[in-house]
């Protein structure tokens, strides 16, 4: 099992998505690429530690690869945006991937340039490609949030579940058997 770890707005919503994918065997939403030990929500929420919103993904490269990973990264959240995605602003919604060594590193730097290079997006990309130094875990009420919260939380149903339809329909290959 490998882990990555990338930011692209909400944690719940990465989260929600990436939960879906063959090959993923865990995530956790959590906090990384700041400046001080073991924030809290309300404390990365003032953008004053600089942590951004992440996902950690442990999936199994013999199902899907870290290139994979990366391209439904670029599909599912607009990483020409600097600092928010939708009305989600500040520092911690940045697109951010967090590299663990330097393959990783020219993995990230390779997907980025061939995505730029498409007309996905117009605007240039503007994700931070970062090493990772700290990944916190989040609070336990930030774990599994959609599906928990689907019913409870607007903003399940009316940012996080549209982005879903999106990607099941872009990427139905990749899904698992029970999110088909």
């Amino acid at each position: 099992m490998r882990t990555l770890v990338v930011g692209g707005g909400c944690f719940w919503c990465l989260e929600a998505i990436y939960q879906q994918i063959k090959g993923v065997h865990k995530i956790v939403s959590g906090y990384a690429g700041g400046n001080i030990k073991n924030p809290t929500y309300k404390e990365i929420c003032s953008g004053l530690t600089k942590h951004a919103e992440v996902i950690e993904i442990t999936y199994d490269e013999n199902e899907i690869d870290v290139k994979g990973l990366l391209n439904v990264f670029w599909h599912i959240h607009d990483p020409t945006t600097p600092n928010r995605q939708g009305n989600d602003v500040g520092p911690q919604y940045r697109s951010i991937i967090l590299y663990q060594n330097e393959q990783e590193k020219s993995i990230a730097e390779a997907s980025m340039n061939a995505i730029g290079e498409t007309t996905l997006w117009v605007n240039p990309i503007v994700t931070e490609i970062a090493p990772l130094d700290e990944f916190y875990a989040a609070e336990s009420y930030h774990q599994n949030y959609y599906n928990d919260n689907k019913t409870k939380n607007p903003y399940c149903s009316i940012v996080i579940g549209p982005k879903i339809a999106k990607f099941k329909k872009e990427f139905s290959h990749l899904l698992t058997n029970a999110a088909s």
